[in-house]
């Protein structure tokens, strides 16, 4: 007699198609806990963007659901996440009400499973509308928000478990370690990448000058000072040749601090002919859905936004990410890269431009980071971390490829300001034979690789960054750097060299090539 398959173990089988080994493990390891560990236990889940968080407690939440007789609540902090978990817990069988500010709550002794963002519920819980009584499993998605906390005492009797890609609390002021009494670490960036799960990052940093910056309340960089750094000519040019080197015909997502200096960027590439749009808060959800539909659409899309699309945007044609803003922020660094990580058949690759030097402060993405001591010990970890003075001494300007090969003649274009500077102090030399020198090397290079004064002074204009990173380590050292003493010592100093050019072309030829220079 043939066993009738009843729609459970059909749905049940499904469900285990779709998890992955590291996702059952993970499920296992979770409720391993919740089985040992007191009632009113918190634990905290950590996953990289992309290792499939939502999938892991939506088959939590089934589970649940199957063995006990409690309710389960799922939070998350926008509108959009809400809905895509909602969505997805659909997917694995589990009926959920959405408790929306709109929401009418009549129903809800139907339900087992509620979905709400935090704002909402709390407003919610204060109005009683709410039924929480029998609430025995709070799940808090992206939970390095402390939005969340002042929640927590509505369910002193529930198992919470917080997942996040970055067990580090967005307020520094909160250690995630003060709400959750444990962390279970997941697979690594690198485990899942090796594992084909993800694609691999292939970073570009620019050096940048971010001493301007000021860090406000919160930790990170104000978005005013953000913005007058971001919006100036240079760092709009030097986004520009970032993406025709390394991301022209890509599908471009780029991240900035502020609406003013995205609508910058916006202007800069449409100008240069660049399909491009631009997204931020302001815009409308019917404005949002063309604009990301468009985005989907178009190979070559370039999209630049408002750091609203680093958490519930999910597009795997994502090609190359561009940090055009500094962060402080470890959870921003991640997510803002983790946009580019979905895999595709063809896609196992994506390109980073990293603008902010946000590479030499959180290191590589993917690295090897140390969550359970990250967890343990927050503010260790960020008090170890450069200062923007110190990243750039540390930094040596590098000419980008193309540009080098136009001075193949040189074997070094490289100069050292601060080494020329403490010589020149050491011989009770005035700090003004620095630029000098300075000046003499870039002649130097730009006579090596021409033929006549007319090709030399057209390679002098195109040293303009390494002109300004000599500038900027210059006043670094005799410390004087006003933004006007600045301006005035590039203008300054390309003149000089241009200068310099023009009187010394035919005997510094001679001097490098032997010969007389063509006239």
């Amino acid at each position: 007699m043939s066993k009738t398959i009843t729609s459970l173990e059909l749905e049940d089988r499904q469900v285990g198609k779709n998890l992955y080994s590291y996702q059952k493990g993970a499920i296992d390891k979770i409720f391993k806990c919740f089985e040992e560990a007191p009632e009113d236990y918190h634990l905290l889940y950590q996953l990289p963007t992309g290792g499939g968080k939502t999938v892991i407690f939506s088959e939590i939440v089934r589970q649940y659901l199957k063995h006990h007789k409690k309710k389960v609540l799922v939070m998350t902090h926008r509108i959009e996440l809400c809905r895509q978990t909602s969505s997805m817990l659909e997917e694995f069988g589990v009926d959920n009400k959405v408790v929306s500010s709109k929401a009418n709550l009549d129903d809800q002794s139907q339900y087992s499973c509620f979905v709400a963002m935090v704002e909402t519920l709390n407003n919610r819980l204060q109005e009683d509308k709410l039924d929480i009584s029998d609430i025995g499993l709070v799940i808090i998605d992206e939970a390095h928000y402390n939005s969340f906390t002042k929640l927590f005492k509505y369910f002193e009797k529930s198992f919470i478990l917080g997942v996040t890609a970055t067990p580090l609390s967005s307020n520094i002021k909160l250690p995630m370690k003060d709400n959750y009494n444990e962390l279970i670490v997941g697979e690594t960036i690198e485990s899942l990448i090796n594992n084909e799960f993800l694609s691999q990052a292939e970073i570009f940093s620019y050096n940048v000058g971010l001493t301007s910056l000021v860090v406000g309340a919160n930790g990170d960089y104000t978005v005013k000072s953000s913005e007058d750094l971001y919006t100036n000519n240079d760092m709009l040019t030097k986004l520009m040749q970032a993406y025709e080197e390394r991301s022209k015909g890509k599908k471009t997502l780029i991240f900035n601090n502020g609406i003013n200096t995205s609508l910058h960027v916006y202007d800069t590439f449409r100008s240069a002919g660049y399909p491009v749009a631009h997204l931020d808060n302001t815009n409308t959800k019917k404005e949002r859905r063309k604009i990301l539909k468009w985005f989907r659409d178009t190979p070559d899309a370039i999209l630049t936004s408002v750091s609203i699309l680093t958490t519930g945007f999910d597009e795997p044609t994502v090609d190359s990410i561009i940090l055009n803003r500094a962060t402080k922020s470890l959870t921003l660094y991640y997510q803002m890269i983790g946009r580019g990580s979905r895999i595709l058949h063809n896609k196992n690759t994506f390109t980073v431009i990293d603008l902010g030097n946000n590479l030499h402060r959180f290191g590589p993405w993917g690295a090897d980071l140390d969550w359970q001591r990250i967890f343990k010990s927050p503010n260790f970890y960020l008090d170890n971390i450069l200062s923007d003075e110190d990243l750039e001494d540390t930094f040596r300007y590098e000419m980008p490829d193309e540009l080098r090969a136009e001075f193949s003649n040189s074997d070094v274009v490289y100069f050292n300001i601060k080494e020329t500077y403490i010589d020149a102090v050491r011989s009770g030399e005035s700090s003004k034979v620095v630029l000098e020198r300075s000046i003499e090397h870039h002649a130097k290079i730009c006579i090596e690789n021409s033929e006549d004064l007319y090709d030399a002074l057209d390679l002098a204009k195109k040293l303009g960054d390494d002109i300004d990173y000599r500038i900027h380590r210059y006043t670094k050292c005799i410390s004087k750097s006003t933004f006007n003493f600045v301006e005035w010592l590039k203008n300054d100093y390309r003149m000089k060299l241009r200068a310099y050019l023009r009187s010394n072309f035919d005997e510094v030829f001679e001097e490098i090539h032997g010969r007389p220079a063509e006239t």
